[in-house]
């Protein structure tokens, strides 16, 4: 059996043949499936899919690229539904800086003091500007960790081009919560720091992508017990269907690849993840 951890089955993508999707895979042994909330109306569907279909639960929260655009009082319908029967961890959430307002620009001291002299402040607004917006995503991650915290959940965590930042603000709950780094893509080194704070990293379809050396020296060397696999669909669809629409039965593509890089069976790999994400997850 294997546990697809991260899938965004409430997507558009899978309108049309949703139901097929789970019957493949389960064909392909994938027996559980996480579907993850982006903002409140995801988690609102994930939600509703997760009562809908048995093999299904879901996560509720506000992705930190859509953290700008979330109400100021959002954390009263996102408390309300992570208390729903079957969500199993407050995600994805985090920081990402991987697309800011405006482009970077260089100290804000200097700035001002450029500003001033040139009687220009449109470098100055953007500099704010980009700011405001890595304030706000801090603001909500944060905010979700803490309603992880006070409902016993852990959480699921988004990080792109924002690895200190993320790092800072989670570190303080790492004795009190669990999180898995979603897709993650660093070094082993990188890996290790995560390990070494308590939490797990989770791999996707870029595992089998011929050119991911790092991701693959990385997938090696993360001990067995320590890892999740996922796919992200409809997302990284991994080799052979690169470039087209990925889907849960994908996930046993990712643990075949796992499997290879660390020399083992598929059994083994199987066994240890489906472990793992049923105790991260609370499934059982």
């Amino acid at each position: 059996m294997l546990i697809e951890s991260h899938a965004h089955l409430d997507f558009p993508d899978f309108d049309e043949d949703r139901e097929a999707i789970l019957r493949r895979a389960a064909d392909a042994g994938v027996e559980k499936i996480i579907t993850i909330g982006t903002d409140l109306a995801s988690s609102r569907r994930a939600v509703e899919l997760a009562a809908k279909y048995p093999q299904v639960w879901a996560t509720v929260g506000i992705h930190p690229n859509e953290a700008a655009d979330a109400p100021d009082d959002f954390m009263t319908e996102l408390r309300e539904l992570a208390r729903s029967p079957k969500v199993a961890a407050i995600g994805e959430i985090g920081m990402d800086f991987h697309r800011l307002p405006m482009e970077e620009k260089p100290d804000l001291s200097e700035m001002v003091s450029d500003a001033l002299m040139a009687n220009n402040t449109s470098d100055l607004s953007e500099r704010i500007a980009n700011d405001a917006y890595k304030a706000r995503q801090a603001e909500v991650f944060g905010l979700q960790l803490e309603l992880a915290v006070e409902l016993g959940l852990n959480v699921v965590i988004h990080q792109r081009d924002a690895w200190y930042a993320t790092l800072e603000i989670l570190e303080p709950f790492s004795d009190k919560l669990q999180g898995v780094f979603h897709c993650f893509v660093g070094t082993p080194e990188e890996a290790d720091i995560v390990l070494s704070l308590g939490h797990l990293v989770s791999f996707t379809g870029i595992v089998t992508f011929k050119n991911a050396k790092d991701v693959h020296a990385t997938a090696a060397a993360v001990p067995l017990e320590n890892l999740m696999v996922e796919t992200d669909c409809p997302y990284l669809a991994p080799h052979p269907y690169r470039g087209k629409r990925a889907e849960p039965a994908h996930t046993r593509l990712v643990a075949e690849r796992i499997a290879e890089l660390k020399g083992i069976g598929l059994d083994k790999v199987a066994k240890a993840t489906t472990a793992t994400a049923e105790s991260f997850f609370k499934l059982s």
